[in-house]
């Protein structure tokens, strides 16, 4: 174990100094988001407005994204990173700001839009900037580290929405609903603090790098758009069925366990976060077991081991079994995200990274923003047991399909080179 810490320590203190900055400011974006993002949807239930509302909401920052996600991710490869993610997480933090003080149903929907519009700019660019500030074999470890530090960002942002709500109904007397505004408000916050970081990033990048490592039809020094996109197509489709199914789940986790088992914010918050730790976790186990079987193979078992808890969760009316369900299936699903990160940044030429990150992004928040209504009708019809239930169902289908899928074309073809072979991994 202290062989182990020891040796992310090294890597963590290999990293140059933007990506250090960059990681610094998205933990605390991270965080804000967190608080914000868990609280919003109590937010809007306490105002007294019905389930549709959530959805709507849901759906438009989604779509928002989707609409954006390619211009941004064309904008990004065109002017470069760091403005692009500055401006995008200004424009970002001033309407959360907005959106704690709202009260009507337009405004909020409207200003849900505008927050995954001005978002997407910040997403579309972070993975690209990391693979252009790092080297490819550090970078299995580098993602890894990312994402996990930003679940654990949601950890805290998780934990401390439901604690700082609570805390101000409890000890200052505050109604619900001004209780949460002010837990948003703290979040908002902490999301614009975030931009310090941010400013002190420099625009030089390492010099480029000779790839070695073989992969499906293209070489990633081909700079031939058409063999590009075929290769972010199979990426953005796998990404689509995820989105779909995650759409008709994860927005709606916190709804589910305080509708099904009636929770209270500090529970919803605490299990949430602990979500996030367990993904933190695995996300850093993740490169042994990329060592051990090659990235697709890791890819594909942990979104398979995920399906049997979240039918656990889908079915069971304990809210203990409800939990372990839902810890299970978070951080086993999301660990491979950072796997399959470092494989599209591979794959992809430089010229062609914010392309194929934005191309993977649209898709997945095309299937959010068509799933949100789809989940609040299936809640609406068949109630708090039966509707979750068929929204999880569904859910496991999409994620086999699209593991299948992944194993297919990527498991199958030359990429399956690097499977059997050992991963270069410092």
């Amino acid at each position: 174990m202290l062989g182990w810490l020891r040796d992310w320590k090294m890597k963590i203190m290999s990293f140059n100094k933007n990506i250090k900055l960059f990681m610094l400011a998205n933990v605390l974006i991270q965080i804000g988001m967190g608080v914000f993002m868990v609280m919003y949807n109590l937010y809007i239930k306490e105002l007294g407005m019905p389930e549709t509302v959530n959805g709507q909401v849901i759906s438009m920052t989604a779509l928002a994204s989707a609409i954006i996600l390619i211009p941004a991710g064309f904008l990004s490869d065109r002017f470069g990173r760091k403005w692009i993610i500055i401006g995008g997480a200004l424009l970002t933090a001033a309407t959360l700001f907005y959106r704690s003080f709202a009260i009507a149903e337009t405004p909020l929907i409207y200003a849900a839009f505008f927050t995954g519009l001005f978002m997407a700019f910040v997403q579309v660019s972070g993975v690209p900037f990391l693979a252009e500030n790092s080297k490819s074999a550090e970078r299995v470890h580098l993602f890894s580290i990312y994402f996990a530090l930003m679940t654990v960002a949601n950890v805290i942002g998780s934990l401390l929405g439901g604690i700082v709500s609570d805390v101000f109904q409890a000890f200052l007397s505050m109604a619900a609903v001004e209780a949460i505004r002010w837990s948003l408000l703290f979040g908002a916050a902490l999301f614009a603090m975030g931009l310090i970081p941010l400013f002190r990033l420099n625009h030089n990048l390492p010099a480029t790098e000779k790839k070695v490592e073989a992969h499906i039809k293209i070489d990633p020094a081909d700079m031939d758009l058409k063999k590009n996109l075929i290769v972010i197509f199979h990426f953005s489709f796998a990404s689509l069925l995820i989105g779909i199914g995650s759409g008709l789940v994860v927005p709606y986790l916190n709804l589910y366990f305080s509708n099904r088992f009636d929770a209270s914010n500090a529970y919803i918050g605490l299990i949430l976060s602990l979500g996030s730790a367990m993904t933190a976790v695995a996300m850093l186990i993740g490169p042994v077991l990329v060592r051990k079987v090659g990235k697709v193979k890791a890819l594909i078992l942990f979104q398979l081991l995920s399906i049997p808890f979240l039918l656990l969760t889908a079915f069971t009316t304990s809210l203990l079994l409800a939990s372990v369900g839902f810890l299970f299936r978070q951080a086993l699903m999301n660990a491979a995200n950072p796997i399959q990160s470092a494989v599209a940044m591979e794959l992809v030429h430089d010229k062609y990274k914010g392309l194929s990150n934005s191309v993977n992004q649209m898709v997945f928040n095309i299937g959010w923003a068509t799933m949100g209504p789809v989940a609040a009708g299936l809640v609406i019809t068949f109630g708090s047991f039966w509707g979750y239930a068929y929204a999880f169902t569904i859910t496991a289908g999409l994620y086999i399909v699209s593991s299948t899928y992944y194993y297919f074309i990527f498991g199958k073809r030359k990429l399956a080179e690097e499977v059997q072979a050992k991963p270069v991994i410092e």
